[in-house]
């Protein structure tokens, strides 16, 4: 006789900051029949993957942090990796999810089984699960980008990712290549140029760089922190509102983007004295187009001797290095790629299979959408966290993660309270409220800089934004508050239509 499948109410895949956050909503409302499958042997998504020299959050740990799990330190203002990945252990720990979590099992397929109404979760090892309800937190930074140069392959010296770092090749005294200028780049070139002998930075278009305040809090702040009640709280607020006031107004085009511009403006003249190397770093875009970068160490690595910015385009590389389309071959035994993630390809490389034998990957085929970024049609009782245009580019993303956490947990008490009486039933969204969904963040879309003619990776090659939210993050919570009954059908789970 083949065993039966393990069983659980809740499938949660991936043990991030978005898997976490919706184990703790489930365990807040006293659902405990769920398990987190996170395909590593320990917990922490991109913070437990990106321990490169310099890594850490460019948001301040007080609005990076879930409000249920408050940050309370009161000297460091932006954490670091490591400082990071000890807040979500604290988590786990804190809420009871240790026993939950299934370390060492990698997802590789959904499949939706309409005769029981339940999800069949298919392993790399060729095990099954099923669960009654799955909720996606894979993440959008979770499967790297490698570019597509010619020659890459036959390269002889050393070659990684900033999310795959080599830890046990030591930088000291090597000529290394760094491909890419975004927000990782930022922050690792800083800290290896004083120690390589080289180092080349290829950039292919320049971002908008602000200077970055600093890492610790002023000493009257901190104390500030550490003795007043509600300190902390309120700091969390301003700099929610702040962000809400300043950042949003500039991603569409109005009133506080000049500001942005000239401080960032300022910035470069401020720290790069030759007037040639500040116009190549000096966007031709909006700002806000490509994701803002905050740093204030960059800049000054940049001018260093040992350093140079590379701007014309990659040609190939070769054996001993890259070459660029002048013909100029700079040598390297050493590329580090920090080209982010694809982004875009929301859930992959797992194959969903939903109601009726629907593939996900072939409903997606013009960029993905999902109503609320949550649910999509035709998918009974699968949550995506994390999901598309839930993503914020003007606030910490722990603000949509939250609400959609809550949010998730009361349709699986939904779920919960129907079956307690007898009724099982699925729930899946109506395929008239994604429309109307998607018709809201099409037109918030177009208000903003992200249609501008930049590449960034909120969008697909052909331009659909698939991963930002286009509006304020009070909408987004606002309209994630609790499930809405007109958006939703509530379907015994015998008679759901293979539609």
């Amino acid at each position: 006789m083949t065993p039966r499948a393990p069983h659980t109410q809740v499938a949660v895949i991936g043990a991030g900051l978005a898997g976490l956050g919706a184990a703790i909503q489930l365990k807040r409302r006293g659902l405990h029949s769920f398990t987190v499958y996170e395909k590593a042997a320990d917990l922490g998504g991109t913070w437990r993957d990106n321990t490169y020299p310099g890594a850490g959050c460019d948001i301040p740990s007080h609005l990076y942090s879930y409000s249920f799990a408050p940050y309370r330190d009161s000297t460091v203002r932006y954490p670091r990796q490591p400082e990071v990945l000890a807040y979500l252990r604290r988590c786990a720990g804190d809420h009871g999810l240790v026993p939950h979590l299934r370390y060492g099992t990698e997802i590789t397929s959904l499949r939706y089984d309409d005769t029981t109404a339940r999800w069949i979760l298919g392993t790399a090892t060729g095990a099954e699960h099923t669960a009654d309800a799955v909720v996606t937190a894979v993440g959008q930074l979770s499967l790297p980008k490698y570019p597509d140069l010619p020659g890459l392959d036959g390269f002889v010296g050393t070659a990684f990712h900033t999310a795959r770092w080599d830890h046990g090749h030591d930088l000291t005294g090597r000529d290394v290549a760094v491909i890419g200028t975004g927000s990782s780049a930022a922050q690792l070139v800083p800290e290896i140029a004083g120690r390589v002998r080289r180092l080349h930075v290829y950039q292919r278009s320049p971002n908008w760089v602000l200077p970055k305040p600093g890492e610790r809090f002023h000493p009257l702040l901190s104390a500030a922190l550490r003795t007043l009640p509600g300190a902390h709280r309120a700091y969390r607020g301003l700099l929610f509102r702040r962000s809400e006031a300043v950042l949003l107004p500039a991603l569409r085009r109005g009133r506080t983007a000049a500001l942005l511009a000239l401080m960032a403006r300022r910035h470069l003249a401020a720290q790069v004295p030759d007037p040639k190397l500040r116009a190549r770093l000096t966007p031709s875009f909006a700002v806000g187009c490509k994701r803002i970068v905050l740093s204030s160490d960059y800049f000054p690595a940049l001018t260093r001797e040992n350093v140079e910015l590379v701007t014309d385009p990659i040609a190939r590389v070769t054996e001993k290095g890259i070459e660029t389309r002048d013909g100029t071959l700079r040598e390297a035994d050493t590329i580090i790629h920090a080209t982010g993630f694809r982004t875009t390809e929301f859930l992959a490389p797992m194959e969903v299979t939903g109601s009726g034998g629907r593939r996900l990957d072939a409903q997606w085929r013009h960029g993905a959408r999902a109503h609320l970024g949550i649910h999509v049609p035709g998918f009974p009782n699968l949550f995506l966290m994390y999901g598309p245009n839930t993503n914020l580019g003007h606030n910490s993303v722990t603000l949509t993660l939250e609400a959609q956490a809550a949010y998730v947990a009361q349709c699986v008490q939904l779920l919960t309270d129907h079956g307690a009486r007898g009724r099982r039933i699925v729930l899946d969204a109506r395929p008239e409220a994604l429309e109307a969904w998607q018709r809201r963040v099409d037109e918030g879309a177009r208000r903003t800089v992200w249609t501008d003619d930049c590449t960034n990776w909120f969008k697909t090659a052909d331009g659909t934004l698939t991963n930002n939210w286009p509006h304020s993050a009070t909408l987004y919570r606002r309209l994630t508050a609790r499930p809405d009954p007109a958006a939703l059908r509530l379907v015994p789970a015998d008679r759901l239509p293979a539609r």
